[in-house]
Order: C-alpha cells, then sequence, then structure tokens
C-alpha cells in the first residue's frame, strides 16, 4: 500500500529581492525531503513569478488582508490546517506567520529565523536550515537561472550586441530616496566609450528612461516582463542598479555589477553583494558623483573593440 508524501510548508510572502535571495533555501529545502510535496505560501503579486521555481510543488496563495476581516483569517486557516502539513520551514519571520504559528497551525513542526535577525538574508536562511539539520548548500548562492528567458533573439532584432551594459535605474516609486539621479550621464559617458547601454523599465520607470541615452527594452504591454527581464540581465556583461529587485536578480544570475546604495540600509545587510556584485554605499544618493560611479565601473568593463 502506498503511503502519503509528506507535505512541506515553506512561506516567503515577500518582498521581490527576498524571495529572488530565497531560490538557494528552498534548493536545500527540496534537496532534504526529496519524496515530500513542497507547497509555497507566498502573495498574489508572485504568482506568475513563482510557479516557474522548479525547487516548490504548489503554491498557496496569502492575500495578508487586515486582521479584522476575520472572514479571510478563518478561511485561510481552514486551507492550510486541511492540507496536513508535517513541518513548516517560516522563511518570512514576520509577526504575521509568528501568529500564523500560534493560530493557525498549533503544534506542527516551525521553524523560522527570528533569533538571526540583523543579519543578511541568505545567512538568516542558512543558519535557520543548518539549525533544523537541513545541508544548506545553496543558501548562499542563490542562482535564479530557472527566471531567465532565451532573449537572444529580441536582443539581435533589437540591435544589441553582446558586451552591452545593462542599467537599473529605477526602483519603487514609494522608494525616491534609493533612487541614484545621474544615470543619464553615466550612460552618455560610457556610450562617449564605446559600450553600448540598455535599460529595461518597469511600469514606473517609463518616463526615467526616455531621459537615459542608450536602448530601452520594451515589450508589448510597454515594460518586459519579470523572465524577459532576467534573460536581459543574464546576457550583460555588466549591471548597474539601485537597491531594487531587478538588481537582486543579476547578483543572483551571477553577473558582474555595481549596486548604489544611499543610508536606507546596509548593502549587506540585503544579501545583495557577491564578489563578482559590489556596492557603493554613501549617505545621500544624490552626493554620489558620476566620476565616482565610473571609476568604480570601468576597471571592471570587457575591453571596447576598435572595429
Amino acid at each position: 500500500m502506498q503511503t502519503a508524501r509528506d507535505k512541506i510548508l515553506v512561506i516567503r510572502h515577500g518582498a521581490f529581492g527576498d524571495i529572488v535571495q530565497a531560490d538557494g533555501a528552498l534548493r536545500d529545502i527540496r534537496a532534504h525531503h526529496p519524496d515530500a510535496e513542497i507547497v509555497l505560501l507566498t502573495t498574489p503579486p508572485f504568482r506568475k513569478l513563482l510557479a516557474r521555481c522548479p525547487h516548490v510543488d504548489r503554491l498557496l496563495l496569502d492575500e495578508r488582508a487586515p486582521w479584522i476581516k476575520l472572514g479571510k483569517f478563518f478561511a485561510l486557516r481552514r486551507a492550510l490546517r486541511q492540507e496536513g502539513f508535517s513541518r513548516v520551514y517560516d522563511l518570512q519571520s514576520s509577526n504575521r506567520t509568528k501568529a500564523y504559528r500560534r493560530f493557525l497551525l498549533p503544534g506542527i513542526p516551525w521553524s523560522d529565523n527570528r533569533e538571526f535577525n540583523g543579519r543578511p538574508v541568505r545567512e538568516c536562511y542558512r543558519l535557520q536550515l543548518e539549525r533544523e539539520g537541513v545541508k544548506a548548500i545553496h543558501a548562499m548562492h542563490p542562482d535564479v537561472s530557472w527566471m531567465a528567458d532565451d532573449m537572444s533573439a529580441f536582443l539581435a532584432a533589437e540591435g544589441v550586441r553582446p558586451g552591452y551594459i545593462a542599467l537599473i535605474p529605477g526602483c519603487a516609486a514609494k522608494h525616491p530616496q534609493k533612487r541614484w539621479p545621474y544615470y543619464a550621464e553615466l550612460a552618455q559617458l560610457l556610450i562617449d566609450r564605446g559600450y553600448q547601454v540598455v535599460t529595461a523599465p518597469g511600469p514606473d520607470e517609463l518616463e526615467l528612461a526616455k531621459s537615459i541615452p542608450g536602448q530601452t527594452l520594451l515589450g508589448p504591454n510597454g515594460f518586459l516582463g519579470w523572465f524577459e527581464l532576467a534573460g536581459v540581465l543574464k546576457g550583460a556583461a555588466f549591471v548597474i542598479g539601485n537597491d531594487t529587485g531587478p538588481s537582486h536578480v543579476a547578483a543572483c544570475l551571477q553577473r558582474p555589477g555595481l549596486v548604489l546604495f544611499g543610508s536606507h540600509t546596509s548593502a549587506e545587510r540585503t544579501g545583495i553583494l557577491r564578489p563578482e556584485f559590489r556596492a557603493i554605499e554613501v549617505g545621500d544618493l544624490k552626493d554620489l558623483p558620476v566620476q565616482q560611479v565610473l571609476e568604480a565601473v570601468l576597471p571592471r568593463l570587457p575591453v571596447v573593440s576598435a572595429g
């Protein structure tokens, strides 16, 4: 008689950069529970993205409704309890998920990373998994190549040659302090040195992209989707961006790059740093001169051929 598969619940609501960083932890959980059904509880904005993730079998969606909407709270409790989960890995480790442990799934073995709060996010994942006896081989080395569509035909049709530099000049509109304001000047200086510069703006960045010299890459909806954007970043020779989700994607695609941070947080805390993906950190991004960024970038760029 065939026994039922174990069901493992993993919780990661957001944000985009942290979800990208969680790839390695999800890979390690999958390897530790090879025969289990891995179910990921996430939020609706990330449904399409995480449906492609090869380390999970199925998604459950959580609207994170306000607590006063008790009907939605009880509906989520019913949905989770009827699954019969044997274990929970809470990668979110928020006050909300702390309440879930108490009120939605009491008595089930539950792992979170609250005791490691303040450390880089990938390190939190690693320490959490190691505490649970999971071999954290990939937690510190997420690789989201599964996100990247093959964009070679698209890039060729747009006249984009290998060796291009991708700029990520935007970020969420609610965080304007994360935007370095001098990408247009940087782009022109790179073009003057023979480099091809591209931007692939999101829906909040279309007007911003118009002010930046170089090539703007757009999709049929006016902007590229996640998988198309990842494909463009994967093909880039170098990436320069703000502290925003696409920069995390570039870092987790093992691309060489530079990310620019103001005082809102530290690059180390976000987990974005890699040997090939570095940061400049300043008190106020408005005070970071173009020349300083250019000098940090030029020694790391491929040599432009004379032809």
